[in-house]
């Protein structure tokens, strides 16, 4: 089943040098750009991370350090990537939680203004694990019935998250499940801002999902000793606790959501003050 568009959304995956958003970084980065004519762009380029590639990362893609030597550093790709995606959608395998989180680290150490704001993500990975939990290459073997060749090359791994979104939409067209909600929905039609709501596992408030919201849309802690906690609150008690995570490897993006919490509440307060 081919996909209903009324904008472009660009598929992609990122080779990466480990799995820490704030720390690691691009080394591969492959994007498939959709259409709604149907019309598909390919952009697919190495990257010199500017540190070593750990060879526990290099046994899972096969990207090398002496591959990537004399590839552009990000920051000198940085406009070109942004231009390419231009206003699309984004859809991925595990984007929500980590590529899309990363790529966004990388535009903001590269000083490239990279507008999410309208933006609809698509976490084909999200969609798999509610219906089947497996990984790519299971998805890719049990939905499109053929073997991922090529597995950890970002291209391969990009072209076949495309190939596993369009079967899904073919087996799950109108079927029921449960939303996050508890609501029983109809969430597998062919529509990106229905996949792009079903794709999510809770409403972020930034994007690695270390903040979420709760049902009153305060911003509240999803990890360490404060999880499920208000942030606001914290940071009104415990202003260290906001120093500490601005020092620590928490990443930019998550960052700036801090700060914008903390100048709330100073300006909160300055307002009561008067």
């Amino acid at each position: 089943m081919e996909l209903i568009l009324n904008k472009p959304i660009a598929f992609f995956d990122l080779e990466t040098t480990g799995i820490k958003v704030a720390t690691d970084r691009i080394v591969e980065i492959s994007l498939i750009k959709i259409h709604p004519s149907g019309k598909q762009e390919v952009y697919t380029k190495r990257v010199n991370p500017g540190m070593l590639i750990p060879p526990r990362s290099t046994e899972i893609h096969g990207i090398t350090d002496e591959d990537v030597k004399d590839a552009p550093r990000f920051e000198e790709i940085a406009k070109e990537v942004s231009n390419f995606i231009g206003n699309a959608d984004l859809a991925g395998y595990n984007s929500n939680k980590f590529d899309i989180p990363l790529l966004v680290e990388e535009f903001l150490r590269a000083d490239v203004d990279f507008e999410l704001k309208g933006r609809r993500f698509v976490d084909v990975q999200n969609i798999f694990h509610k219906m089947e939990p497996r990984t790519l290459k299971a998805a890719y073997e049990f939905y499109c019935k053929k073997d991922l060749e090529n597995h950890h090359s970002a291209e391969a791994d990009t072209f076949a998250t495309y190939e596993v979104l369009k079967a899904q939409l073919d087996k799950y067209q109108g079927a029921k499940i449960k939303d996050r909600n508890g609501n029983i929905t109809e969430p597998i039609i062919n529509d990106i801002a229905a996949l792009s709501n079903f794709s999510e596992q809770h409403e972020n408030a930034d994007l690695i999902g270390h903040l979420i919201f709760n049902d009153k849309k305060q911003e509240v802690f999803n990890f360490g000793k404060y999880k499920g906690k208000i942030v606001e609150e914290i940071f009104l008690k415990e202003s260290s606790y906001y120093d500490w995570m601005m020092k620590s490897d928490f990443p930019l993006s998550t960052k700036k959501v801090i700060t914008v919490i903390k100048l709330r509440q100073f300006n909160k307060g300055s307002v009561n003050s008067q």
